[in-house]
């Protein structure tokens, strides 16, 4: 089925959907209250990439540490990261950090209420920039991200994998066509709350749907097969040989990493893709030997394109070599400054284990 093949009873999707939020929906996420601008462009960025379950408790964490866009402009990256930790995804923050810098310097310190100067921030797209209109000023823009385009691929029986080009046009225009008049704010989330609890991925509730009736792909047994799947691709392995190394106080030793890349700006243990590397960097860097460092099984770690297994090897009572010591990129830390820290989750989640 095309576009031009919307069913009848279209002008009833909104209705319909709205009259289902009403009973059904989400109304009362920590964003809502109070619902303003920079709490709904944190929590549209949280959600990205992560379930709203998951990324409550960090966005009430955030708020509470930075409250309004221009303490988040003024805040240090270390410092954003470090709210961040363990949500992943970390160039969300490091975009967030700098969109409000730009709003300091651009808007006043605030956001913008246009869709074009939104779009021009970092980490703000078409679908992310809609969705901020829509509910921190009632604002009459579509949205499109990944639970509205399951929604719709079902509802008009688009084939084609959602994320190719003339297929994400298709749905744009079908987002379009389908947006009320009024209540962009409950309209726009109830499209969030259907694809995230009813038209979910797997084992859709098709009985409880308020849209059932005219579901192309429920009328002619599609559920499973639409959206269509992105198409397969192996995943690579990768492998990295981690260098844990505890000072005599029982402090670790940081590394951060580059400003780009995996893990950008984040602090980590050091780390080499090979053992003689990681050997070599031990021999430049500390007094000690390499050898004696006790062997911990891997740390699996999955990305979004490759896998990655961490090797780490432990070492306790080490010193760093005298033209080595603390500087901006490698430091100790001790324990209890870990948690201000963004540190990456397989990374933390090792080093706070023992």
């Amino acid at each position: 089925m095309t576009a031009s093949n919307v069913p009848a009873t279209a002008d009833a999707f909104a209705t319909r959907l709205l009259a289902w939020f009403d009973v059904s929906g989400r109304h009362d996420l920590p964003w809502q209250h109070p619902r303003t601008p920079y709490r709904v462009w944190l929590s549209e960025i949280m959600l990205q990439q992560t379930q709203v379950k998951t990324a409550a408790p960090y966005f009430e964490r955030f708020v509470a540490a930075l409250p309004s866009l221009p303490d988040l402009a003024a805040a240090e990256l270390d410092s954003v990261l470090g709210l961040w930790s363990g949500l992943g995804y970390y160039a969300r923050a490091r975009n967030l950090h700098s969109a409000a810098k730009l709003c300091v310097e651009r808007h006043g310190g605030e956001l913008p209420r246009d869709i074009d100067a939104l779009t021009a921030l970092p980490g703000i797209g078409r679908s992310t920039a809609a969705a901020i209109l829509a509910q921190a000023w009632d604002d009459r823009h579509a949205i499109l991200d990944g639970n509205v385009k399951r929604v719709l691929s079902r509802y008009h029986g688009i084939d084609g994998y959602p994320g190719l080009p003339a297929v994400e046009r298709q749905l744009w225009a079908l987002a379009e066509s389908h947006l009320p008049q009024a209540r962009m704010v409950d309209y726009t989330q109830a499209q969030m709350d259907l694809g995230a609890t009813l038209c979910t991925r797997a084992d859709p509730s098709c009985i409880l749907c308020p849209l059932q009736h005219d579901c192309v792909a429920r009328i002619e047994g599609r559920v499973a097969e639409l959206p269509t799947p992105k198409p397969g691709k192996t995943v690579p392995q990768r492998q990295a040989q981690v260098l844990w190394l505890l000072d005599d106080d029982g402090r670790v030793l940081l590394q951060r990493r580059p400003p780009s890349g995996i893990w950008a700006g984040l602090w980590t243990l050091p780390q080499s893709e090979e053992a003689a590397g990681a050997q070599q960097w031990f021999q430049a860097h500390v007094r000690g030997d390499f050898a004696a460092g006790e062997a911990l099984p891997a740390v699996a770690h999955a990305f979004s394109h490759y896998k990655l297994d961490l090797w780490p090897r432990r070492w306790r009572g080490i010193a760093l070599r005298d033209r080595v010591g603390d500087n901006d990129d490698l430091r100790w830390f001790a324990r209890a400054e870990l948690a201000a820290l963004g540190i990456p989750a397989p990374i933390r989640k090792l080093i706070e284990a023992a």
